[in-house]
């Protein structure tokens, strides 16, 4: 693929139906009246939209490269409201919906994870706890996403809110979750009828209890959302440093390999300024595309959909498209 989805939002521009963007068709040179009035046709917010989501619901079935090996990614941040689950689901249904096969693993208590998704979640249902707790398999646990067979998930339900204090005197405490998914890899490459998932991605509670340690210890990857607000860099020093701690102590290959910037605001100035000190601070760990603050997103949840789905042609479909897409492209490049 030789064009970039960053250059198609330049010219598919960034229109949502709250907001107006530049036309998604070039303007044409040498043209019959016939055929300047038909491009006409299609410079208008709602065909400008429709071919947004023709992009992101990836209806020329385009395919993004696989892995050599899958990637497993915690998106962790304990400040609460930065996008952890937001991202967690819509950069998940973005790579499924492009061919690659995607495990989330909902280790939230709140379930918001799971509500996106539309998987069933409430009391008694199989969920993560059962995992780290029960010791049961992750397989048995895992449900299918209906808009796409490539998107399974992990629920969380309300049984994961003391989950924190019983994990305190188990043995191996911290490695719970990272046994788990190794058996169900394990499982998976020893049967020659499954294929094995390209990415699992870990939905953290905010905060940096023994969830949120169980899930840096079965990572790969760190994926660290940051809100483009004030005091966004808070509280990060600490993260930094428990991922460092857990590198040093308790899984050497783990490394924060993303930042994304979320909530952007293009109308203040503190949106840009924060965002060029998180492009200081983390260098080309921090994603090129933002994800901009925008009502669908937070409406997807409430219909059990994720943004991509929801409203495909978005300012936040868009966004998280973007990111997905960067996501997969940078970490094809890492392996080889």
């Amino acid at each position: 693929m030789t064009e970039s989805y960053a250059d198609r939002e330049s010219t598919a521009g960034d229109v949502s139906r709250e907001t107006r963007g530049a036309p998604t068709t070039p303007d044409s040179v040498d043209v019959s009246r016939e055929t300047a009035a038909t491009d006409h046709a299609y410079d208008t917010p709602i065909a400008r939209e429709a071919a947004q989501a023709v992009h992101v619901l990836n209806v020329r079935q385009e395919q993004w490269p696989k892995p050599l090996h899958p990637r497993i990614l915690t998106v962790a941040n304990q400040k609460g409201g930065v996008g952890k689950t937001t991202s967690t689901v819509n950069i998940a249904a973005a790579l499924a919906l492009h061919g690659l096969r995607v495990l989330v693993i909902d280790l939230d208590p709140q379930g918001n994870a799971s509500t996106a998704l539309g998987i069933e979640h409430g009391v008694g249902t199989p969920s993560v706890y059962d995992v780290l707790l029960g010791g049961r398999p992750l397989r048995e646990v895992t449900s299918q996403a209906e808009f796409t067979p490539l998107l399974s998930c992990v629920p969380a339900t309300l049984d994961l809110a003391g989950a924190d204090i019983e994990l305190t005197s188990q043995v191996a405490r911290e490695y719970r979750l990272q046994r788990a998914v190794n058996e169900y890899l394990e499982e998976i490459a020893g049967n020659p009828e499954t294929v094995p998932p390209d990415y699992i991605l870990i939905d953290c509670p905010p905060s940096l209890g023994l969830l949120t340690l169980n899930a840096l210890v079965a990572a790969r990857e760190v994926l660290i959302p940051i809100q483009c607000e004030y005091y966004a860099l808070e509280g990060l020093a600490q993260l930094l440093n428990t991922v460092e701690l857990v590198k040093s102590h308790l899984n050497p290959q783990l490394a924060v390999s993303t930042v994304l910037l979320t909530m952007y605001d293009s109308r203040t100035k503190l949106a840009d300024q924060v965002a060029a000190e998180v492009r200081d601070h983390f260098g080309n760990l921090v994603l090129t595309p933002v994800i901009p603050r925008n009502v669908r997103v937070s409406e997807a949840p409430g219909f059990g959909q994720t943004v991509m789905t929801y409203d495909a042609g978005s300012r936040g479909a868009i966004g998280y498209l973007q990111a997905a897409h960067e996501i997969a492209v940078n970490g094809n490049r890492q392996e080889h």
